[in-house]
């Protein structure tokens, strides 16, 4: 599952837009978004197995800073992040899917088809996390499939030559192209420990399950960007669109950049299904903790899931899908993921006294936590000022949504 939810639809559109940026020097960027996001990793780790409920960021956060702190965590990851994720890829597999049924790109029809999508994903979570976690299973397999034979048939088609061109190196074009990296890889399996309370045996589960996923997602990144450099050379850049469809068209022909479109849409389906089975269950654990209505912690009778937060995060996404506005969205979701990384570090180097047993803990002290933190802080500095506003907007929103329910809290 951290393989599936991190290699989404962006694994189909990255390899251009990196050679866009630093041609023959992109390899760099992966290398070193490997090391920072492994940085993050292992913080979540560490803190994930010391406090094993369910909530992922949101319960790090707010055991480490209190209430308020986590109720921010919670609001920035399930309504600035992972929502819109939902609502932006439902709209990538709709529109890879218009390419074999154009009526998908009628708004009724694409309205119809989103909702079958999004309450089908919900009705299987509602009725259990291993039945979800058997179906993100099979999804990941049809998806991961058809990317490593385009490697394994890809290599053989390489031209050396394809590799001595491109854009000059800079620091500056690295950290822009970092950042774009980084929201493929972060986002990803982190999510997982959002179902931390639902894991059997989390201490022993949670370190081997997500460093070897992230091993397997720098893999393929990594190769894949050879491949699509290899084959395709300066070209690569111009195919922003759909760059793997144009390798596979290279290498086999019109079959094989249909084979990619439609793994394409797969991996969309695949991504939104992980993202649902753990990105759904946030907001239960807010209201569990009362920082949401008790409403939306209610149990099923008969599967035991939090089938209202299921629910309701399932609705709010299939809105936003609809409504083809959720630009201005997506660019927050960007920054609250930087913020939230931001809070999980802190919790880290906070909790780092608090002794648990069997717990993982990071060797070297606190070097890790603090080269993680000045790692997110150097990605944020690339963030554009509307965006850092748009965040910071949000975030006194939520605290004033907050000093509300409190004080509405006290006169009950």
């Amino acid at each position: 599952m951290a393989v599936n939810i991190t290699i989404g639809a962006g694994i189909f559109a990255l390899p251009a837009v990196v050679a866009a940026q630093l041609g023959t020097s992109a390899f760099w960027a992966y290398a070193v978004c490997g090391i920072l996001i492994a940085m993050v990793l292992l913080c979540f780790i560490e803190v994930g197995t010391k406090i094993t409920t369910s909530g992922g960021a949101y319960a790090y956060v707010e055991e480490a800073f209190g209430p308020l702190a986590g109720f921010l965590t919670n609001s920035l990851y399930w309504m600035g992040f992972t929502i819109m994720t939902v609502a932006a890829i439902g709209n990538v597999l709709a529109d890879n899917l218009a390419t074999f049924i154009p009526a998908l790109t009628e708004p009724l029809y694409r309205g119809l088809f989103l909702a079958l999508v999004i309450g089908s994903l919900a009705a299987i979570n509602v009725i259990g996390v291993k039945e979800s976690s058997r179906f993100v299973v099979t999804v990941t397999l049809f998806k991961i499939i058809p990317l490593l034979l385009l490697i394994g048939v890809g290599v053989f088609f390489i031209e050396t030559e394809n590799f001595k061109s491109g854009n000059s190196f800079s620091m500056s074009r690295l950290g822009e192209t970092s950042l774009i990296l980084f929201f493929a890889f972060g986002g990803g399996a982190e999510c997982l420990l959002s179902a931390t309370g639902e894991i059997k045996d989390p201490r022993r589960t949670i370190p081997r399950g997500l460093l070897l996923g992230m091993g397997i997602v720098l893999f393929i990144y990594f190769f894949i960007q050879l491949v699509a450099q290899g084959v395709l050379g300066d070209a690569l850049a111009l195919q922003a669109a759909t760059p793997l469809a144009a390798v596979a068209e290279k290498i086999v022909g019109r079959y094989g950049m249909l084979l990619m479109v439609a793994t394409a849409a797969v991996s969309a389906f695949g991504t939104m299904s992980g993202d649902m089975l753990v990105s759904s269950r946030v907001p239960y654990a807010a209201a569990r903790d009362g920082l949401l209505p008790t409403y939306l912690a209610k149990l099923h009778p008969k599967f035991n899931t939090p089938y209202r937060s299921i629910i309701l995060y399932a609705s709010i996404g299939f809105l936003l899908s609809i409504s083809g506005g959720f630009r201005q969205l997506a660019i927050l979701s960007s920054a609250s993921l930087l913020i939230i990384y931001l809070g999980v570090i802190a919790a880290t180097i906070r909790l780092r006294k608090v002794k648990s047993k069997d717990a993982f803990t990071i060797p070297g002290g606190i070097t890790i936590p603090v080269l993680a933190m000045i790692a997110t802080i150097w990605f944020l500095s690339h963030l554009a000022l509307h965006e850092i506003m748009a965040a910071l907007i949000f975030l006194a929103f939520f605290t004033a949504l907050y000093v509300v329910m409190k004080m509405l809290s006290a006169k009950k």
